[in-house]
């Protein structure tokens, strides 16, 4: 590993104190690309305007229209987090906007697969629907939007996964990552994109006269669940994004949120009025995505749609059980998944430029997770496969991969579909994550497709794992205060949290829960606890450590401890 201080310009740092910012919030900001307040600056009416957003009018107009007409509107969900919070924030802002019948349909993950199929078109149909409404899936779906339009259905296809060459021939598509279209975050989620179309269409109500400055519904409400969806997609948290999550944590830690936020907090063992973006991405996210993997996702769904909190606290205890059985068998997995990989090349050498595993065993719902395990560990684009366990579908393989800086996933699957056409049934995704179906014959041809691929974009120093940091922590700033100012932020894929690094001192070390290093260390002169989750091996005297900053209570005493990262000797 190469700990690596990012470039903090001086400039950018001297500009953010002369305006009042923290100088160590200062320092960080700059290294991470802020050069001045207004990018800061996270009122809701920085956000970018909804106008720059191609296909938000007509989207706005269909909708309109569809409420006044009293049609009924049908939401197609995705089965994650970011599809769950989206199909919620659909249903939510729709009534609140005046929509009298709001349904929604998530696909199950075994059964039905990914996105907008013909049978889940049929099913809308068949529910009475008027309008089937995509969220945070659709763009890929060209066989279920052509059959949702032969069978006279309207559909709003809203995404933001990128597109193939082709587009579905929807009546309106909304997502900024299709051609033509201007809005300047293209990292927006797909609960994100929901939102706007709802901000575009009571503008459209507006200028009706349906309703007015005075009439009008809140949609604020609604951002707990944009902001929760958001960081557990995790997309990258650009200016805008942060405004978003930023709105989201202020009314959660003001406890105005959703009864099934509320009682997921509470499931989870975190306190709302500190939220966090950890909590999102390490404690909600989780508990909603594990109904997804195993169950059924209506749960997670409506868990954020209940208003009333003891249903709600019923839901997330439900969740709960379904995450700590999700858990377990990834454990399972991952142990089997690790020896599989590890066993493609020999101890001492280089991993090959991917990795594949499969194992007849693997539960389709948790491949995603062990994928990212792989990458984690061996720092390289992996892909863990799982027999379907769809009826008809016993012959293929459904993989999930996870990758590393430099090495694009769907773009890599285009160009192995290209070269071996036939063997890429299915798949879709972004930069850093993606999935695919295989025939289970074709397993061979995909695995060194991939590794072909990955060997002619990757070269030694991106095979090199690299962990940016902020350098050294002067010894004024290892204080509790500071840290709990540092949680307050919002951190994220794009705009890391702070990691600090220098070499310290190890006075002792000690292994605890079998799986932990706990240590103490000198840092600057003075004692400080440590601790290095999930890591086993002793460390030299003196090292140089990557550490993130926390608080230890001990006796109703609060500390300041050190996350371990990552250690260069």
């Amino acid at each position: 590993m190469n700990i690596i201080p990012r470039d903090i310009p001086p400039r950018s740092v001297w500009v953010l104190e002369q305006a009042g910012i923290h100088p160590l919030l200062a320092r960080l900001y700059a290294a991470r690309g802020v050069t001045g307040t207004e990018e800061l600056d996270d009122a809701l009416a920085k956000l970018l305007p909804p106008s720059s957003m191609l296909g938000l009018p007509e989207a706005a107009t269909l909708l309109a229209d569809a409420i006044a007409q009293d049609k009924r509107l049908c939401v197609v969900a995705d089965y994650d987090c970011d599809g769950a919070t989206a199909c919620a924030v659909a249903v939510r802002g729709l009534k609140l906007l005046g929509a009298q019948h709001v349904a929604y349909i998530v696909p199950d993950r075994i059964v039905d697969g990914y996105g907008l199929t013909a049978p889940i078109a049929q099913r809308v149909k068949d529910s009475g629907a008027d309008v089937l409404i995509t969220v945070d899936n659709g763009i890929a779906s060209m066989d279920g939007v052509a059959h949702a339009r032969s069978l006279g259905l309207q559909v709003l296809v809203t995404d933001h996964h990128l597109p193939a060459a082709e587009l579905p021939d929807a009546d309106v598509i909304v997502n900024p990552n299709q051609p033509g279209c201007a809005f300047a975050s293209k990292s927006i989620a797909g609960v994100g994109v929901m939102f706007y179309v709802l901000l575009a269409l009571r503008s459209e109500l507006r200028a009706r006269g349906v309703l007015d400055a005075a009439t009008q519904p809140k949609l604020d409400t609604l951002l707990p669940l944009v902001a929760l969806g958001t960081v557990a997609d995790v997309v990258k948290l650009d200016a805008n994004n942060r405004r978003l999550v930023a709105q989201g944590l202020k009314r959660v830690r003001a406890l105005a949120m959703p009864a099934g936020i509320a009682s997921l907090f509470v499931a989870s063992g975190r306190s709302a009025p500190v939220a966090t973006t950890f909590d999102f991405g390490f404690a909600l996210g989780p508990r909603i995505n594990a109904a997804g993997r195993l169950s059924d996702m209506t749960l997670g769904i409506e868990c954020l749609l209940t208003d009333d909190p003891a249903r709600a606290d019923e839901l997330a205890k439900t969740l709960d059980g379904i995450n700590r059985e999700r858990r377990v068998i990834e454990g399972d997995m991952r142990e089997q998944a690790m020896q599989i990989a590890e066993s493609l090349f020999d101890e001492g050498d280089e991993p090959p430029p991917a990795i594949c595993v499969f194992d007849p065993d693997f539960h389709e719902g948790v491949v995603g997770i062990v994928a990212s395990r792989i990458k984690d560990k061996l720092h390289r684009p992996a892909f863990v496969f799982a027999a379907s366990a769809a009826p008809g579908k016993e012959h293929e393989l459904k993989g999930s991969g996870r990758s590393i800086p430099g090495f694009h996933l769907r773009d890599a699957l285009d160009l192995v579909a290209k070269r071996h056409p036939g063997v890429l049934l299915r798949f879709g995704g972004h930069a850093m994550a993606a999935g695919c179906t295989i025939h289970e014959d074709g397993l061979d041809t995909f695995e060194q497709g991939l590794i072909d691929v990955a060997q002619e974009w990757l070269d030694a120093a991106t095979l090199t794992r690299r962990l940016e940091t902020d350098g050294p922590l002067a010894p004024e700033y290892r204080r509790v205060d500071l840290v709990d100012t540092l949680h307050k932020e919002v951190w994220g894929q794009g705009f890391a949290a702070p990691t600090f690094s220098e070499e310290v001192e190890v006075l002792s070390q000690r292994l605890v829960g079998e799986k932990h290093l706990a240590l103490k260390l000198k840092h600057q002169g003075q004692p400080v606890d440590g601790i290095w989750f999930g890591h086993t091996e002793p460390l030299p005297a003196r090292v140089t450590l990557a550490y993130r900053l926390d608080a230890d209570e001990w006796n109703g005493v609060r500390r300041v401890r050190f996350l371990v990262e990552g250690a260069q000797s």
